[in-house]
């Protein structure tokens, strides 16, 4: 049993498109954050710039640093540009960088701390720039002030702590993070969503289920020797195992093809029309003969497709023979054992009346007999199963009264490979029984058999001294379901030999007329050809 954890598909889509959302969440704050970093503290740069500008232009504050007390002056303006412009501080010093303003007035005549004036003190520029103060690190615009003859006298400095920036920026965050919040939920919400219509697309299977029913369906329809196909509700072949393409000699992909150029006259299409399954339908397929059984597939009650399901007629058929052969061998054996049976009870009746002399010349002609039909069938034909067939039909030929002799000229080798041995036993099997049911109600009842293989074919030759053929049957006597004879299950071995002599490339013919019998002929080649017409002279 595996030990690995199976993971539905709904966990898998959540985590995937939750794990992809909280991803691009972090990716995009991180760059916004520093975007907005970087834009707060240019604009809040430029807001302490123009503010420092605008007071180091005011006349008053110019005229203030004449006066024997400038911060008195300096002082309350400096105080309202600050508190105008939301800033953290607003300082102004001399040249000698002694605060005239700030703030904290106890520190109004200190020393301005920071190290960035000079640039503005020295050099009259106007500029920004970061430095920790008194009240902590900041972000200050610096402007130098000017005399009416252009020389420097002091300088203004205007700040906001870069703490207050970072809270600005936290801040925005904060929203961002709200409606980052409502996007993971939704995105949550829609992968919920397309799980659920995932599954039910899939009849609610995970894909481990989904990829374990593929595997087995692939060995199943590997494994069965029907052949099997299914198209799709638009007439595209969906499936096709290899079986099937096998009984059709067919070599080349059919997947998504058109049914009618695959199978011209499957009628699939007309199952998928209707909607009515259609059982043991016999149809000619790429020049077989097979039995079909097409059904529709249902989805809600909707024909969405159909699978069709055939083998080949010949495997059915040899079957059904066998099933056939093996009954009656069974009544061969049945009747063989019957008819020693009562030879023997005639044998122990004679010997206990004494008649000794008449037990012996039975056995003797017993003996005669046996041993020249035994002489013929395992000298001169060497072949195991035509032993077999013989030796069973004496048999029965014997409980029936009928005589039947096995050509003395008769010799046969072994029967070639090609040739099936339960379609030898029904070639013979059959027409040596119709010959006997041909000859039960005559005087005297004989049935011949004859068997060679000189030459390039096996011949085998039944003849009958029965009542033979009358006229107008010789054109049904190979139909199926066709017979002169009365009772069911009748009509059918006639046309089994006729359809195996033709798939072994062999020959049929049948002559005599009323009140003459009749001579079965069977022609095979000892080899098979690819391409030989069939010849039934009948």
């Amino acid at each position: 049993m595996s030990s690995r954890i199976r993971i539905s598909l709904q966990s898998k889509i959540l985590g995937l498109v939750i794990s992809i959302i909280v991803c691009v969440i972090i990716l995009l704050a991180g760059v916004f954050a520093y975007w907005e970093k970087q834009e707060t503290e240019e604009k809040m740069g430029q807001l302490a710039l123009q503010a420092a500008t605008t007071l180091s232009f005011m006349p008053t504050i110019k005229e203030a640093f004449d006066q024997p007390t400038p911060s008195e002056i300096i002082q309350p303006i400096a105080l309202s540009i600050q508190q105008e412009v939301d800033a953290e501080f607003v300082v102004v010093g001399n040249k000698n960088s002694i605060r005239y303003a700030h703030p904290d007035p106890w520190k109004i005549g200190k020393q301005m701390v920071g190290g960035d004036n000079a640039r503005a003190l020295l050099n009259g520029e106007y500029y920004i720039s970061k430095a920790e103060g008194t009240l902590g690190p900041s972000l200050r615009g610096k402007a130098p002030i000017l005399n009416d003859n252009g020389e420097i006298i002091g300088i203004v400095s205007v700040g906001f702590l870069i703490e207050e920036i970072n809270s600005a920026i936290v801040t925005k965050l904060i929203d961002i993070a709200g409606i980052s919040l409502i996007v993971l939920l939704l995105g949550a919400f829609g992968s919920y969503m397309l799980a659920r219509s995932i599954r039910k697309d899939t009849m609610g299977l995970e894909p481990f289920q989904i990829a374990t029913l593929f595997r087995d369906r692939e060995a199943i329809l590997s494994s069965v020797k029907e052949g099997i196909i299914s198209i799709d509700d638009q007439g595209n072949v969906a499936v096709m195992n290899q079986s099937a393409k096998m009984l059709l000699n067919i070599d080349f992909d059919t997947k998504n093809k058109p049914i009618e150029e695959v199978f011209p006259n499957t009628h699939m299409l007309r199952v998928l029309d209707t909607g009515q399954a259609e059982s043991d339908q016999e149809m000619t397929l790429k020049d077989r003969v097979v039995i079909v059984n097409r059904k529709p597939i249902l989805d809600d009650n909707r024909v969405v497709g159909v699978v069709a399901s055939f083998r080949d007629k010949t495997e059915v058929r040899e079957m059904v023979n066998a099933l056939s052969e093996v009954k009656r061998y069974s009544e061969d054996l049945r009747a063989q054992t019957h008819e020693y049976t009562n030879k023997m009870y005639v044998l122990l009746g004679m010997l206990q009346l004494g008649n000794v002399e008449e037990a012996v010349q039975i056995i003797q002609n017993e003996f005669q007999t046996s041993e020249y039909q035994n002489r013929i069938i395992f000298d001169q034909i060497k072949d195991d199963t035509v032993q077999a067939i013989l030796l069973g039909k004496i048999s029965k030929a014997s409980e029936q009264k009928i005589e039947f002799r096995v050509d003395e000229e008769s010799s046969l080798e072994v029967i070639p490979p090609h040739i099936n041995r339960s379609k030898l036993v029904t070639i013979l099997g059959n027409l040596i029984d119709n010959a006997f049911e041909a000859v039960i109600n005559e005087e005297p009842k004989q049935v011949l058999f004859f068997a060679t293989d000189l030459g390039n074919e096996i011949v085998f030759e039944v003849t009958d001294y029965g009542p033979g053929i009358r006229e107008g049957i010789m054109p049904y006597l190979f139909m199926r379901g066709f017979s002169t004879k009365q009772g069911e299950q009748r009509g059918y071995g006639l046309s089994n030999v006729r359809e195996i002599v033709q798939e072994l490339d062999g020959t049929l013919e049948v002559s005599g007329t009323a009140g003459t019998g009749t001579v079965f002929s069977v022609f095979i080649p000892k080899q098979k050809e690819d391409n030989h017409d069939f010849h039934c002279n009948c």
